[in-house]
């Protein structure tokens, strides 16, 4: 893999090549060995929304809770808009208190890439971000449009927000960070996929350098353990058995923000 060609490239151009270009494996996790805890915690949202597939007209509904329902469809059309699904994302991480006491919740940020000796950027679908510099990334899925898998432009928005991170947190003399680990989640309609990037210095000097990394470099990914998996990307959070095991994944990722 030393030999691969490197050049720079934008987060958005980013595939598969590029991981194995700098050394990076995608690992699948069950839930005890990626959240430390087999049990996964009740979700924070009102019993409405675990209730009912779709908005109960037969109910008095918040109009936070309300927007749920309507965001949920409008994210799992065929094919859906990419606003839509990026909406639905802002409104489901907003609804679960990812924004509190004092996180930003964002759409389309841009984050400045330095890769292979010059300056390129990567974009986040939606991003949280709070004063002290903690982030999580969400990447839309949209290989029905152009085909490009998401999880490499999630890493190579991580590693970005890492570079970013470092120098902010290390002006001047101070040494830079060794090492942070960024959630991130790729969505495909209703449909998450949970992400731990851990990036290191010498991942990122292997990247601004354009050269192979001798360390490898491991991300953790955890797919909710629906009842159906061979259908949960159509599904999503729709049936009223993968939306509890959703919503308490999204809950249980909360330490890791």
């Amino acid at each position: 893999m030393a030999t691969l060609t490197r050049s720079r490239k934008s987060g958005s151009e980013w595939t598969r090549n590029e991981l194995r270009a700098y050394n990076i494996t995608v690992t699948p996790e069950d839930v005890a060995t990626f959240f430390g805890n087999p049990t996964l915690p009740q979700p924070s949202v009102h019993q409405i929304i675990l209730d009912n597939e779709t908005f109960p007209t037969n109910e008095v509904v918040d109009k936070v809770d309300g927007h749920f329902f309507y965001h949920l469809e409008d994210a799992m059309a065929t094919p859906a808009e990419e606003s839509a699904v990026d909406d639905f994302a802002r409104r489901l991480l907003s609804l679960l208190g990812y924004d509190d006491p004092d996180r930003i919740i964002c759409l389309q940020k841009n984050i400045p890439l330095f890769m292979c000796g010059g300056h390129t950027n990567a974009n986040t679908d939606v991003c949280v971000i709070d004063e002290n510099l903690r982030i999580l990334l969400v990447q839309e899925d949209r290989k029905y449009l152009d085909a490009l898998d998401p999880e490499p432009q999630l890493i190579a928005e991580a590693i970005a927000a890492f570079q970013q991170n470092n120098s902010l947190e290390s002006p001047g003399l101070q040494p830079p960070i060794q090492a942070k680990t960024i959630p991130g989640i790729t969505m495909i309609g209703s449909t998450p996929t949970f992400y731990k990037i851990t990036i290191t210095q010498d991942l990122v000097q292997a990247v601004e350098t354009g050269q192979y990394p001798a360390n490898q470099t491991t991300v953790h990914k955890l797919v909710p353990p629906v009842d159906d998996p061979a259908r949960l990307k159509q599904d999503g959070m729709r049936p009223l058995n993968n939306r509890a095991v959703i919503l308490s994944c999204f809950e249980a990722f909360k330490q890791f923000v």
